[in-house]
C-alpha cells in the first residue's frame, strides 16, 4: 500500500527557523541584516522614482558619479553610513536608523 505524506504547513518564521537558523544564530542575523541591506537600496530606488529624479541626476546632488547610485539601489551592503545618510537628505527623506553595538558587532534595525 502506497503511503502518501501530508503537506505541511509552515509560517515564514518556521521556514526560515528550518533553512537559516534560529532567531539569534549567526546564519540568521547575517541573512537578517542583508535583508535590510536590500530593502534599503529598494526604499532609495523608490524614493528617488517618486521625486522623478535620475541616478545621474541624485548622484549629482551628493557628488558621487550615477554608477554608484546604481550599486547602492542593488546592493547596499558596501557603502557608508555618511553616503546613505546623504543620499536620504538629499531626497528629502525622513529616516530612522538604529544600531546595536554588541562585542564589536553592530546591527542595523
Amino acid at each position: 500500500m502506497e503511503t502518501k505524506k501530508k503537506n505541511r504547513i509552515m509560517t515564514l518564521d518556521q521556514m526560515k527557523d528550518k533553512h537559516i537558523g534560529k532567531i539569534g544564530s549567526e546564519e540568521r542575523e547575517k541573512y537578517e541584516f542583508d535583508l535590510r541591506l536590500d530593502v534599503l537600496g529598494e526604499m532609495i530606488k523608490t524614493a528617488r522614482k517618486e521625486r522623478h529624479l535620475t541616478q545621474e541626476q541624485l548622484g549629482e546632488l551628493i557628488g558621487v558619479q550615477k554608477s554608484q547610485i546604481s550599486k547602492l539601489e542593488r546592493n547596499a551592503k558596501n557603502v557608508t553610513i555618511e553616503t546613505i545618510l546623504k543620499v536620504f537628505k538629499a531626497l528629502k527623506a525622513n529616516i530612522k536608523f538604529s544600531i546595536e553595538m554588541a562585542d564589536g558587532d553592530f546591527k542595523v534595525a
